[in-house]
């Protein structure tokens, strides 16, 4: 059962033997090798990496989805070109990750549906900014195997994060227009203000600082210095207090998911130097004081109190109607394509789903992350996906069982990229703003976080080999 379960996640992948026998490896790669060593740009070819890198995340709140495509092409260009000058040695294969390949089958799956599609002009330019994203994460992925260059990205992210929340917090004590209907008019709480910060929606607000808060938690216990640990502290109360005052229902279920999961992998990561007590009794007792949190919120805070039983108000509430209607039609869509689906991207779904939409309830997508890639790509494409998750959470988790032998900080980084994941996904079983650019980026920054701290099979054992016979010695 445990072979069976390593072939299905690709635990035991062996790339460094595929690429010493691959043509394609070793035409493509260190095509350019002898123009890179002669090229004083590119050798700082990383640093230039991790510049473009942060101005897609420094800026992404900020501008236009159409600056963020170009950023992103640059991104794209810039990594092949670092790919074409790489030496062709098998030593690069330790970049490539059982992350890397089911990415380039979700990749193939979604080329195969656009092919496919009934609407193939619209899909086709949907799959191209769906490659642009994916190549993202091969750029990501290559730059923070440094954990330099890492800890920079992250550092960026959460001082951007903080900008955008003190903004958000301005809207809350001074007040903002709202720019769509975001409560139902009928509702005691149509009056209050859901901060949207710069992005210009709750939502979307709530989903880029989800993330922010787990890793300003985690920084707590990574960053050594006091200074650091007062900063991340502030970062974890003002994006902590931004993202709830969003009042996005989808964004608490995700916090609340993505703190669960911190706390359980925190306790996990030093459940070695737990007395017995503790760690047996540390993971309950943390669950039930955050459900007794949540409980003395539910009865004392009274926005907080409808906006959470909004969620069981069914059809009742304005937006679970509409969320409701929109299904509906979504379930015809897959019904009648359940392969390969009508196509990646909004594009597509804006030309079929005005066939299937029910009167008054036109929508832009279908407001849950799995439904629309069971729309866009159909089955293939969503048990694609979901094999994509299993094998990145099971890579995190072996490689936090690997950072945990050697007590190294980089492991906190790695749970809250864990944590944050775990959180998107919740936020996006009812809501799409997971397909937005602001949010989007961030997802496949933390895939790619992921990927990074993978090593091959045999460098894995090795390095548990040191680790087990260092410990006579540090004793």
């Amino acid at each position: 059962m445990n072979l069976v379960w390593q072939r299905f996640t690709l635990s035991d992948l062996r790339v460094q033997k595929y690429f010493a026998t691959s043509y394609l490896h070793h035409s493509l790669v260190g095509l350019l090798s002898s123009w890179r060593q002669g090229s004083i740009l590119l050798q700082w070819g990383d640093t230039i990496a991790v510049a473009l890198l942060s101005l897609v995340y420094g800026l992404a709140p900020f501008v236009s989805t159409t600056l963020i495509g170009l950023l992103l092409a640059a991104c794209v260009g810039f990594w092949l070109l670092l790919t074409l000058s790489d030496e062709a040695t098998s030593t690069n294969a330790s970049s490539f990750t059982p992350i890397h390949l089911l990415v380039l089958l979700y990749w193939v799956v979604a080329v195969v549906a656009t092919a496919f599609s009934p609407v193939k002009k619209a899909a086709l330019s949907d799959l191209v900014t769906f490659t642009l994203y994916l190549m993202l994460f091969a750029l990501c992925a290559r730059v923070l195997r440094s954990s330099r260059l890492r800890s920079w990205l992250i550092i960026l992210y959460l001082h951007v994060s903080l900008i955008v929340s003190v903004y958000g917090l301005r809207q809350w004590f001074f007040g903002a227009n709202a720019l769509a209907t975001w409560v139902d008019p009928e509702s005691p709480l149509s009056k209050t203000t859901r901060v949207y910060s710069y992005l210009g929606n709750p939502n979307l607000l709530a989903g880029y600082l989800l993330p922010a808060v787990i890793f300003s938690l985690v920084a707590i216990f990574a960053w050594q210095s006091w200074f650091k640990k007062a900063l991340a502290l502030t970062a974890l109360i003002v994006n902590a207090s931004c993202l709830v005052l969003t009042f996005s229902r989808g964004g608490w279920i995700g916090l609340v998911a993505a703190i669960l999961t911190v706390m359980a992998l925190l306790i996990y990561w030093w459940s070695v130097q737990m007395p017995p007590f503790w760690r047996t009794w540390s993971l309950p007792i943390i669950l039930g004081g955050l459900i007794g949190i949540l409980v003395l919120a539910v009865i004392f805070i009274e926005p907080v109190r409808l906006r959470v039983l909004s969620i069981f108000a069914d059809r009742q509430d304005s937006s679970n109607n509409f969320r409701r209607n929109v299904w509906d039609a979504v379930f015809e869509m897959i019904r009648d394509r359940p392969i390969l689906g009508i196509g990646p991207g909004h594009n597509a779904f804006n030309k079929i789903y005005p066939l299937y939409q029910r009167p008054r309830y036109s929508a832009l997508s279908a407001y849950s992350i799995l439904l629309e890639i069971a729309v866009e790509t159909g089955f293939i494409g969503l048990s694609c996906f979901l094999w994509l998750l299993i094998v990145t959470f099971n890579t995190g988790y072996m490689q936090l069982r690997r950072l945990r032998q050697l007590r190294s900080i980089e492991g906190f980084w790695l749970i809250g990229a864990i944590a944050s994941m775990v959180g998107m996904l919740a936020h996006g079983t009812f809501d799409t703003v997971w397909f937005r650019p602001e949010a989007n980026s961030l997802w496949w920054l933390l895939v790619a976080l992921i990927a990074s701290y993978w090593i091959p099979v045999n460098q894995h054992k090795n390095s548990e080999l040191t680790s087990a016979s260092s410990e006579p010695a540090a004793n």
